[in-house]
This record gives structure tokens, sequence and C-alpha cells, in this order.
């Protein structure tokens, strides 16, 4: 057997609030999503402003990436690119701005952000996972 990293509670909220001040910081109102490795959400976080529809976004995005085990808008450019049998598959959440939290190579959660551009729904996740210090 081999040992791999996990999310911890402190973990995720270290992810999360920095990602909430990264959003604050550009004035983008969103919700952002945190799962484990198998999906299942963690912390869920709708800044005011956000519209409702965001937090199901937001978790779709993150169950993608982690299940996935790769950003979500790989997934939204092979779509883009004609292959729309991906439409069938079952994630929905096949939009940019889910992106894996990824330690010695292994997808242990994932974030997903939705309410601005996808860029900057994705820029904010990423932001979130740098307070990890991991990668």
């Amino acid at each position: 057997m081999r040992t791999r990293a996990v999310l911890t509670d402190e973990d995720v909220i270290r992810v999360a609030d920095a990602a909430v001040a990264h959003a604050r910081a550009n004035e983008w109102n969103v919700t952002i999503a945190l799962v484990d490795d198998g999906g299942h959400l963690l912390h869920l976080r709708r800044l005011d402003g956000a519209a409702p529809i965001t937090a199901e976004i937001a978790v779709a995005k993150a169950r993608t990436a982690s299940l996935g085990r790769r950003e979500s808008k790989v997934y939204e450019d092979v779509i883009k690119q004609g292959r729309t049998a991906f439409l069938s598959a079952p994630l929905t959440g096949m939009l940019e701005g889910g992106v894996p939290v990824i330690v010695n190579g292994d997808v242990i959660g994932a974030v997903g952000v939705s309410g601005v551009k996808s860029d900057q729904d994705a820029a904010i996740a990423r932001a979130g996972i740098a307070a990890l210090g991991v990668e």
C-alpha cells in the first residue's frame, strides 16, 4: 500500500479563505465549492451578490475536475471542438472554472467557482489552491 495526501478541514478553510480573498480583491461575486477526491462536497460559500444558480454550477465544476482528474476546461474545449458526444457524459460541470488539487501526482480534491467569466472563475480556484503551497 502507499500513502497519499488528503484535504484536512484546515486545508479546506485555507483554500476557501484564499479564494474568497482573491474574489473580493477583484470585486467578483461568486460561489466557491470544494470537494474531495470522490467529488463529495466539503465546503460551499456563496458571496453576497452571487446568483443562486452559481451554487449549483460551482459544485458541478468542482466535481467534474475531481472525478475527471483534470481541469473542467478540458471538457469544455473538447465539446467546442465538435465532440458533442461529451454532452452525454455523467458530469454536468463541463465549463472552465473547476481546478483539481494535485499533490504528488494524486488528485485529492478540487475547487469549482462560478459567477464571473470562466477564466476569472478558474483564477479564483487557482488562488485558493495556491494557499496550500503544493505543486
